[in-house]
Formats: structure tokens, C-alpha cells, sequence
């Protein structure tokens, strides 16, 4: 008796969980817990990822003059070495213009803090809290007393400062040097050619990108700091390059930078002058100029290519100034410019198709 048997496999049937509501809960904990861990991570790690991001922002900043130098036939050390150079030579300028005036403010600083009580005294209704606070144990004469140790304090806090300088100086030094490199084996981990293509454009990408804002940034927040010198030239405030330089370099935290510069601007209206409203003239007019300055030539320059959402941003500088200070304030607009590239490289826009009526 013959028997057949049939061989042929049935049908797998694929078995579908449904999540519920606790696995939903499990999903976003891990979520929220990773998250927190990684800014605790980036917290604990300031002091190291601080200089190292910033060479890697100031490296692809400087990437289309690298490879304009390497079409040259530049060798990339030799590349790393000049733009390097040319970088830290601009910050050494920057320094001396205003290493002279921050000298006058720092031996005139009694004179002023007593001018400026003065001038607070003169305020009825700051009188009483002025009074309570000159009794207390934070008062100015305490503080002058205290002088020298906020001085040493301060000189413990040059050697880390100084070797997050050497940590920025060998990171940029060695991107530049090694972009290529690193931008080829990133390239490699991907496996199908379309993938690596893509990821060759997110590259390109992110380096134009960050190139024209660094470029046009450099240019209008020059213009700024030419006016803030001239306002503070043409109003009395003394120190016209440090006025102009800290307008220059303020300007690239948008919103609080040029907030700072306008109340930095009337308070020193109000220590030169005698008259409440010829002490802020100057304010008021470098705040007119800004603003029709941001209103005309920005969008005129930048255009809709460096186009984000003014709140979005307005968190990320909050956020960075949070996490790392006044440098991550400073950080603030070119990394949220790399996460919108990389966004919009990776997620294609969606074309809103519109319901017409037949």
C-alpha cells in the first residue's frame, strides 16, 4: 500500500500584538530616560565637548575654503595649518582692539560703581532698597573689600580656560586635517549606493550651509558693530572698538545679543550724561538702526534659504545657554541650522495638495 504524503509547507500566518496602553507607557519611559541621560552626559561633559563641538562647527564653517585650497593642490595638513592660522590670527585681532579699553573699564571700575550708586540714590524709590542693601553683607564696600579674592578666584579659572583653548586649537587643527577622511569611512557605513549618495548631499549640504550663514553673518553683524561704534562715538559713551566688537560678536545670539547691547548702551547713557533722556538717546537710536538694519537687510541678504522659525530658535538658545552657557548660546543658531538640514535631507517636504471644488 502506497501512501503519498504531501510535503508542501502550510502557510505561515503572521501574528499581530496589540500594543496597549502600558507598553505605550514602557516605550516613551525609555525614551524619556535615555533622553536624560544624555543630558546629563552632555552636562557632566561640557567641559570637553564644549571646545570640540566648536572646532567641529568652525571646521565645516571653514570646509568649502578647505576645498577650494585642496582643488588648488594644497595638501589637507597644509590646509588645517593656514585656515587654522588665519582663524586664530582674526581672534587675536579681535582681542587686542579691545584689550585696551577692557583694561580702563577694569581700573575705573570703583569710580564707576560709586557713580553708579550715586545715580541709583538719586531715584526715590530705589532709595530704601539701596539703603538695606549697604548694610547688608553683599554690600559694595564689602565687595571691594573682598576684591582680591574674586581676582583669585578668577586666575583659578584661566588654567581650565586655557586648556579648553588647546582642546579647540588641536580639535580644529585635526578635523581639518582629517574631514576628508572622516567624511569618506561616514560614507562607507552605508551600505546600497543610494544611501551614500544621500549621505554625500547631507554633507554638502550642512558645508554650504553653514558657509553662507557664517559669510553673511560676518558681514551684517559687521555692519552692526560699525554702528554701535559710531552711536557710541557720536553719543559720548567712550571705548567706541569695544562697543563695536562686543555688537560684532553679541550679534551671533540672536534676540538676547542685541537686547544686551541696547541696555548695556542705556545704562552707559545714563552714567555719561546728566538728563534721563539724553542718556538713552543712545539706545533708542542704535535700537531704530538695528531694527530697520534686521528688517531690510537681512532678508534681503539671507534670503528664505537660512529661513527658521523665530521661536524654534528662540528655544534652542535657551536651551544651549542652559546646558553650556554663553558658548552654547553662541552654538545655538549653527546647530539648529545643521538639525533642520539634516531634517530636510532626510524627511522629503510634503506638497499640500488643495481640495478644489469639481
Amino acid at each position: 500500500m502506497n501512501v503519498q504524503v504531501n510535503h508542501r509547507k502550510s502557510p505561515s500566518r503572521k501574528v499581530r500584538f496589540k500594543k496597549t496602553g502600558l507598553d505605550y507607557v514602557v516605550s516613551w519611559s525609555v525614551i524619556g530616560l535615555f533622553l536624560i541621560f544624555a543630558l546629563v552626559a552632555l552636562h557632566l561633559a561640557s567641559f570637553v565637548l564644549i571646545p570640540l563641538t566648536m572646532a567641529i562647527v568652525v571646521g565645516l564653517i571653514l570646509g568649502i575654503a578647505a576645498d577650494r585650497l585642496g582643488n588648488l593642490g594644497v595638501p589637507p595638513t597644509v590646509t588645517a595649518i593656514i585656515l587654522s592660522g588665519l582663524f586664530l590670527v582674526l581672534l587675536i585681532v579681535l582681542t587686542s582692539i579691545v584689550w585696551t579699553p577692557v583694561n580702563m573699564l577694569i581700573e575705573n571700575g570703583p569710580d564707576m560703581v560709586n557713580r553708579v550708586i550715586e545715580y541709583l540714590k538719586s531715584i526715590p524709590w530705589l532709595e530704601r532698597p539701596l539703603a538695606i542693601l549697604s548694610r547688608g553683607p553683599d554690600s559694595m564696600e564689602t565687595m571691594l573689600e573682598n576684591s582680591g579674592s574674586i581676582l583669585s578666584t578668577i586666575a583659578t579659572g584661566v588654567t581650565p580656560a586655557l586648556i579648553q583653548v588647546f582642546i579647540f586649537i588641536a580639535g580644529l587643527l585635526l578635523f581639518l586635517s582629517c574631514r576628508l577622511a572622516l567624511r569618506r569611512e561616514l560614507i562607507r557605513t552605508f551600505s546600497d549606493r543610494a544611501r551614500r549618495l544621500k549621505a554625500i548631499r547631507l554633507f554638502n549640504e550642512v558645508e554650504e550651509a553653514l558657509g553662507y550663514y557664517f559669510a553673511t553673518a560676518v558681514v551684517v553683524y559687521g555692519l552692526f558693530g560699525v554702528v554701535a561704534a559710531m552711536v557710541a562715538w557720536f553719543g559720548g559713551l567712550g571705548t567706541p572698538a569695544l562697543w563695536g566688537v562686543a555688537t560684532f560678536l553679541l550679534s551671533f545670539i540672536p534676540f538676547i545679543g542685541i537686547a544686551t547691547v541696547t541696555l548695556a548702551m542705556a545704562f552707559g547713557g545714563l552714567l555719561a550724561h546728566e538728563g534721563i533722556l539724553l542718556g538713552l538717546l543712545p539706545a533708542i537710536v542704535f535700537f531704530m538702526l538695528n531694527g530697520l538694519l534686521e528688517n531690510l537687510l537681512i532678508p534681503a541678504v539671507m534670503g528664505k534659504r537660512l529661513q527658521m522659525n523665530a521661536f524654534m530658535l528662540f528655544v534652542a538658545i535657551v536651551f544651549w545657554t542652559w546646558l553650556w552657557g554663553a558658548v552654547g548660546a553662541m552654538l545655538a543658531v549653527p546647530l539648529t541650522l545643521i538639525c533642520i538640514t539634516i531634517y530636510g535631507g532626510i524627511v522629503p517636504p510634503t506638497r499640500i495638495q488643495p481640495n478644489l471644488p469639481d
